[in-house]
C-alpha cells in the first residue's frame, strides 16, 4: 500500500488533524488512493464523489489552518450506504428503478454527519432495496468478502462492513431490520452498532412509529464507532421516535471494570438453528471471558414465537415501503423484497395485533433479564461466511430455512426486543473468517453497552486468538477478478465513478 493513513483509527486521525500533523487532504487522497487499489477486488464502493470530496477536504484544511472551531468528524472521509440518500450523489438502493437517481438532498443522518465535519467521500454497496444479508443487487454486483472475496460480505450494509476492513474509509453509515449492521460487522471483522430506537433520527422510515428498523455506526473498533455515534444522535421533528440526546454521554467512553460486568451468554435463545462450529467458537469464547467478569451464566429468555412475530411485523414494513411498486411496476423488485410481499398477503389484522403483543412480550422478557445481567453474548451470526453467489443460507446444520431471511434469527430476535446490539470483533472461527460476538445491552444503556464492549476489546487486542483480525491487503491488491456489470451504469452522471461487480448474480 503506498500510504499507511487508511490503516489509522478515526480518533486518532480526527486528533492529528486537529494538531496539524494530518491534513485532511492528504487523508482524503490516501483514502481515494486505497480505493482505486482494492476496490477491484471486492466491490465495496459503488458511486463516488472523489470531486467534490477533494474540495470539501481543502476546504477541511483551510479550517484548521485558520484555527477555527472543528466539529467531531473533521475532516473525516465518509462512506454512505447506498439506502441513504445524498444530495448530488446518485443513490441507488442497489435498484434497477433508481438507476439514475441523484437525491437533491441529503436525509437527516448525513446532513448531520456533513454538519459534524465527515466528507462524503463514497456510497457502499447494498442488497436490492436492503433486502437480505448477502450484499448483490443488479446495478453494482455483488461485494466479496475482504478475507475472502469469493465468500459473503453480508449484508444489508456489507459494503460499509468490507470497505472498514479493507482501510477504504475511516467511518461508514449503516442500518439495520433484522441484522443488517451486525451481520456484515461480524463476517468483515469490524465493528457495528444497532441502536435503541429512536436515538438516531430517521426521516425517511415509511412507518414513523416501527422500532424494527434503525441506523447506526460502523467502524473498525469500538471508539470509532462511538465517536461516529456522538455525531448522530438526537432530535428531529420528521421522526416520531428521535429525541433530544446528550451526545457526551457516548463520547469520550467512560470506562468500565469488567470485573464487576454480570454477564448472560446464549448459543442460540432457545430456538435459533446454529451450525455445530459456531456453537464450539462461541463457547470457547465464552470461556475466555468467564474469568474476566463478576458472573457468566446461561439466560433463558423463551422466545419460541419470534419467527412468526418478525416474519409479520417485517412483511407489515414491506408492504408500507413498497406496496406501489410491487402492484404496478413488480419486475423491478428483486426476489427478496417480493418473498416479503408474498408472506403479507397472508396476513391479517389479528395476525398483525398478535406480532406487536408477541413483541411487547419478548421486550419485557429482555428488561427482566436485564435486572440480573449487565451484558447478554450471543453469537451473531448461525454460519461462517459462504459464497456470494448464494442468496441466502440455505440449510443450517441439517435443517432447511423457511425463506431468505430464517437464518438472521440471532439477530432479529434482538430486533423484535428493541435493545442496542453490538458486533464485537472475536478472532477467527474454525474456517479462518472473522467471528463475532454479538454484545446486547439493556433498552437505551447503548453508550454503557459502548464502554463495556471497549473494555471487552482491549483484553482481546492482548490476545492472538481474540483480537480484531486484519485481512491481507497485498493479497486483495494483487486480486483481480472477472468484473462484469450485470446492468450497464447510469451514463453521464456528475459523481457516478467505480462499481463493476463481482460476475453477474
Amino acid at each position: 500500500m503506498p500510504s499507511t493513513l487508511p490503516d489509522i483509527s478515526a480518533v486518532e486521525l480526527r486528533r492529528l488533524i486537529a494538531s496539524r500533523q494530518v491534513s485532511p487532504v492528504e487523508l482524503m487522497d490516501a483514502c481515494i488512493s486505497r480505493i482505486e487499489n482494492l476496490n477491484p477486488a471486492i466491490n465495496a464502493i459503488c458511486a463516488t464523489d472523489f470531486t467534490r470530496a477533494r474540495e470539501a477536504a481543502r476546504a477541511a484544511e483551510a479550517q484548521v489552518m485558520r484555527g477555527g472551531p472543528l466539529g467531531p468528524l473533521h475532516g473525516l472521509p465518509l462512506g454512505v450506504k447506498d439506502l441513504q440518500d445524498t444530495a448530488g450523489l446518485l443513490t441507488t438502493y442497489g435498484n434497477v428503478g433508481l438507476r439514475g437517481n441523484v437525491p437533491a438532498k441529503d436525509n437527516a443522518l448525513v446532513a448531520k454527519l456533513r454538519a459534524a465535519g465527515a466528507i462524503v467521500t463514497a456510497k457502499t454497496n447494498v442488497p436490492d432495496m436492503g433486502a437480505g444479508a448477502n450484499t448483490r443487487n443488479p446495478v453494482w454486483g455483488a461485494t466479496g468478502n475482504p478475507f475472502n472475496p469469493a465468500l459473503n460480505a453480508g449484508g444489508s450494509s456489507g459494503g460499509s462492513a468490507a470497505a472498514l476492513a479493507a482501510g477504504m474509509l475511516p467511518i461508514c453509515t449503516g442500518s439495520d431490520t433484522g441484522g443488517s449492521l451486525r451481520i456484515p460487522a461480524s463476517l468483515c471483522g469490524v465493528v457495528g452498532l444497532r441502536p435503541s430506537p429512536g436515538l438516531v433520527a430517521n426521516d425517511a422510515r415509511p412507518l414513523g412509529w416501527s422500532v424494527i428498523s434503525v441506523l447506526g455506526p460502523m467502524g473498525r473498533n469500538v471508539a470509532d464507532t462511538a465517536l461516529l455515534m456522538s455525531a448522530s444522535v438526537g432530535a428531529d421533528a420528521r421522526d416520531p421516535l428521535s429525541y433530544p440526546v446528550d451526545a457526551s454521554a457516548f463520547w469520550p467512553l467512560k470506562s468500565v471494570d469488567l470485573s464487576t460486568l454480570r454477564v448472560g451468554t446464549t448459543e442460540d435463545f432457545g430456538m435459533c438453528i446454529v451450525d455445530p462450529e459456531i456453537r464450539r467458537v462461541f463457547r470457547q469464547r465464552v470461556e475466555a471471558i468467564r474469568p474476566l467478569v463478576a458472573s457468566c451464566e446461561p439466560v433463558d429468555l423463551q422466545l419460541d414465537d419470534a419467527d412468526r412475530a418478525f416474519d409479520t411485523l417485517r412483511a407489515e414494513s414491506f408492504v408500507a415501503a413498497f406496496a406501489d411498486t410491487y402492484r404496478k411496476a413488480p419486475e423491478t423488485l428483486g426476489p427478496n423484497v417480493r418473498d416479503n410481499m408474498e408472506i403479507a398477503a397472508a396476513i391479517t389484522l389479528a395476525d398483525r395485533a398478535w406480532a406487536h403483543l408477541e413483541q411487547t412480550r419478548i421486550s419485557r422478557r429482555f428488561a427482566k433479564a436485564f435486572e440480573q445481567y449487565d451484558l447478554i453474548l450471543a453469537p451473531v451470526t448461525p454460519v461462517t461466511p459462504f459464497p456470494w453467489t448464494e442468496l441466502f443460507a440455505g440449510n443450517i446444520d441439517g435443517q432447511a430455512m423457511r425463506n431468505y431471511y430464517h437464518w438472521l434469527g440471532l439477530t432479529y430476535v434482538v430486533t423484535l426486543a428493541t435493545n442496542p446490539a453490538l458486533a464485537l470483533p472475536c478472532g477467527k472461527d474454525e474456517h479462518g473468517m472473522p467471528f463475532g460476538l454479538q454484545v446486547i445491552g439493556r433498552l437505551h444503556g447503548d453508550a454503557q453497552l459502548l464502554a463495556a464492549s471497549q473494555a471487552l476489546e482491549q483484553v482481546f487486542a492482548g490476545s492472538d486468538s481474540l483480537r480484531r483480525p486484519v485481512p491481507d491487503l497485498q493479497a486483495l491488491q494483487a486480486a483481480r477478478p472477472e468484473l462484469k456489470s450485470i446492468v450497464t451504469h447510469p451514463p453521464e452522471m456528475v459523481g457516478v465513478q467505480g462499481g463493476g461487480g463481482l460476475t453477474a448474480v
